[in-house]
């Protein structure tokens, strides 16, 4: 059976079949919409990430060693 480009998944009847003919047709306004929504969290996504990164920041310097203490007891 040669495929056209109708064809696809009836979820329906769990099968394979010319959906033009089976009257399942996508509308315009429901591809529109799934592609504003993806189009959407895409954006969030990107921005969230951005919002999330921190900025490295520099690290101090070691201090200098610090000089011996005295004994205790010694005068």
């Amino acid at each position: 059976e040669a495929e056209t480009g109708s064809t696809g998944f009836n979820a329906a009847t769990g099968e394979m079949t010319d959906l033009l003919k089976d009257g399942i047709v996508d509308p315009a306004k429901v591809t529109r919409a799934a592609l504003q929504n993806a189009a959407s969290i895409a954006a969030m996504v990107v921005s969230t990430e951005c919002l999330v990164a921190d900025k490295p920041e520099p690290e101090p310097a070691m201090p200098a060693g610090g000089g011996m203490g005295g004994m205790p007891g010694m005068m």
